[in-house]
C-alpha cells in the first residue's frame, strides 16, 4: 500500500510552505476581496489576476463529514473522518476531523484548525471548538 503524498500544484506552494509553518494561508482578491481555494491564478468572482496571500484566522463550520472505513493508505488507519468545513473566510475545506463525532451529530458545529506532523510536512486538521 504506502503512505498518503501530497499533491503540489505550482499555485499550491505558498499555501503549503504556510501549512508548514502552521499558518495557513490562502488566496485573497485583492480587487474583490474573495477568498479562494483552492490555489488559482485569477479570482473566480472578478477574474482579477491580483491576489494576497492571507492567513486563515483557523475557524469554521462543519457542512458534512464522511467517516472511512476502509483503509487507503498506510497512514490513514480506519475509521477516521473527513469533514467539509466553510471556513470563516467563506471557502470549503476537506480535511480530516480529529475529534469523535457527538451523538448529535457535526454538521454546523464550530472547529478549529489543528496541524500535525507528517512525512512530508505538516497537515491541516480540524477539532472542535471549546
Amino acid at each position: 500500500m504506502g503512505n498518503s503524498q501530497r499533491v503540489i500544484g505550482f499555485y499550491d506552494v505558498p499555501m503549503w510552505k504556510s501549512i508548514d509553518e502552521e499558518a495557513w494561508a490562502i488566496q485573497q482578491c485583492d480587487n474583490c476581496q474573495e477568498h479562494r481555494y483552492p490555489p488559482a491564478p485569477i479570482c473566480q468572482n472578478c477574474l482579477s489576476f491580483d491576489a494576497t496571500w492571507r492567513t486563515l484566522k483557523g475557524t469554521g463550520t462543519v457542512v458534512s463529514t464522511c467517516v472511512f472505513h476502509k483503509k487507503y493508505f498506510d497512514d490513514h488507519v480506519p475509521p477516521y473522518t473527513c469533514a467539509a468545513v466553510r471556513l470563516d473566510e467563506g471557502p470549503i475545506v476537506v480535511v480530516n476531523l480529529v475529534d469523535p463525532t457527538p451523538e448529535d451529530g457535526a454538521i454546523d458545529k464550530r472547529v478549529e484548525i489543528l496541524y500535525e506532523r507528517h512525512e512530508q510536512g505538516m497537515l491541516p486538521k480540524v477539532r472542535f471548538s471549546a
